[in-house]
């Protein structure tokens, strides 16, 4: 039997890792350091805090939905090329008005919106390009590969972040993040396989786009599931983070550098996390791989709120560092199989949706975080955090993913719907989803 090709033996693969790894590094320091220049710079309060964390995520809720509609409708690579060009632009203004000394909390909420709905297609497209570009049977090779960049990034970028932070101020090393962007777009840019553009439907419609994403992913069996446990995740993981950097910089009175080593365990934890999913994943069943890593970290989740000085703020970093491990397995998993499950045509839509779903919940929790720091106490944020995420893996527990030893096989490229056939609206069954001229899983 010839062994299998590795995937960087593709450049196109690895010019798209390339893109990957440069600006989510860069993203990094931009993670960091938004906050820190509210914080610090700015004097904000835990609630404008939280309120701009909240703006970096709203965008999933605004236009979570129709960017999938709208990322189905072009070729996927030209949207991440000009989602790359449109985050340049708008981190680079920070450090511009940071040195013409107008720099303020408008600016800050503006840019982190904007830079929001950027991110929005960018990731709809990305996560709908890989299949493409790698076909379906490398899909969790390739999302292993793609976490295992998110994790080192998430490592090496916050301690990074931290000591630029620290020596150039947190405006100045918004930069790097700019210029990474532009090196991912160039690296996207010369990308050359081809790519078929969608044919137009004479009668197509945003809103009943939008709906079969929706129907899709609610009428999925697997799907809804893995959208309840996800969204519930990230609510109680935004506020926890929003509010972590408060009571370390705020209230402990940390240097940068000092937050940024902390939040690097989690990186560190995700890296651990990626290399071993396949593993994992091939021991337990896709199922299994995704609540059992996530009960096994539940008690220390419970170790973040003690946060503080001397030793208890690296074994706050340890409890971070298992978590990682253990929503890697999870992300990688859950990943796979949604891209798998999922007729191309509507891969776009079911990312989307799947966004709006699980990342439309952080701006929500980032700003239930500042209102419970604000008029009770960050560290009260923090309790509250670690009991939503102590529950949020039930919904993959109770579901038919629990026991799914073997993913469902891939599914062929379903027929278009027809014109003058409204949406069906039959009730979802317990088998697995079969493909009907509507495309949507019963």
């Amino acid at each position: 039997m010839t062994p299998e090709k590795s995937l960087f033996s593709d450049r196109n693969f690895a010019f798209l890792f390339g893109a990957d790894t440069a600006s989510k590094l860069g993203t990094q320091v931009t993670i960091l350091a938004l906050p820190l220049i509210a914080a610090v710079t700015l004097r904000a309060t835990p609630l404008q805090i939280g309120l701009l964390t909240a703006a970096q995520m709203l965008a999933f809720l605004l236009i979570g939905l129709p960017a999938g509609a709208w990322v189905d409708r072009v070729r996927r690579r030209h949207v991440l090329i000009v989602s790359d060009l449109g985050r340049f632009a708008l981190l680079a203004s920070i450090p511009v008005a940071w040195w013409l000394d107008v720099l303020g909390l408008p600016q800050l909420y503006v840019v982190a919106l904007l830079n929001g709905a950027f991110t929005v297609f960018f990731d709809v497209a990305h996560q709908s390009y890989l299949p493409h570009l790698v076909g379906r049977d490398r899909l969790v090779e390739a999302n292993s590969r793609v976490a295992t960049v998110d994790s080192a990034a998430m490592t090496s970028g916050p301690a990074l972040a931290g000591f630029l932070i620290q020596i150039l101020t947190a405006p100045v090393a918004i930069v790097v993040d700019a210029v990474s962007y532009l090196f991912s777009a160039a690296c996207l840019a010369v990308i050359r396989r081809p790519e078929r553009r969608p044919e137009r439907a004479p009668d197509r419609h945003l809103g009943r786009e939008v709906a079969e994403g929706l129907r899709y992913v609610f009428g999925h069996r697997l799907l809804r599931p893995i959208a309840m446990a996800t969204a519930t995740f990230n609510l109680f993981a935004s506020m926890r983070n929003a509010m972590l950097i408060v009571v370390v910089a705020s209230v402990l009175h940390l240097p940068a550098s000092n937050i940024g080593l902390l939040m690097a365990f989690l990186g560190a934890g995700g890296l651990v996390g990626s290399l071993v999913a396949r593993r994992v994943g091939a021991r337990l069943g896709p199922g299994p791989a995704m609540w059992i890593p996530m009960v096994a970290a539940t008690p220390f989740v419970f170790l973040v709120p003690l946060v503080h000085t001397g030793w208890r703020l690296w074994l706050a970093g340890l409890a971070l560092g298992v978590s990682g491990i253990a929503i890697a397995c999870y992300n990688i998993t859950q990943l796979s199989l949604r891209q798998r499950v999922t007729p191309e045509r509507l891969l776009g839509r079911m990312n989307a949706t799947m966004r709006f779903l699980v990342w439309g919940t952080l701006p929500l929790g980032a700003a239930a975080g500042g209102l419970i720091g604000q008029y009770a106490t960050p560290r009260a944020a923090l309790w509250t955090a670690a009991a939503g995420l102590a529950l949020s893996w039930l919904p993959v527990f109770v579901s038919p993913l629990r026991t799914l030893r073997q993913p469902p096989p891939a599914q062929p490229l379903p027929n278009p719907p027809a014109p003058a056939q409204p949406p069906s609206h039959q009730p979802a069954t317990a088998s697995p989803p079969v493909e009907t001229p509507a495309s949507q899983a019963r």
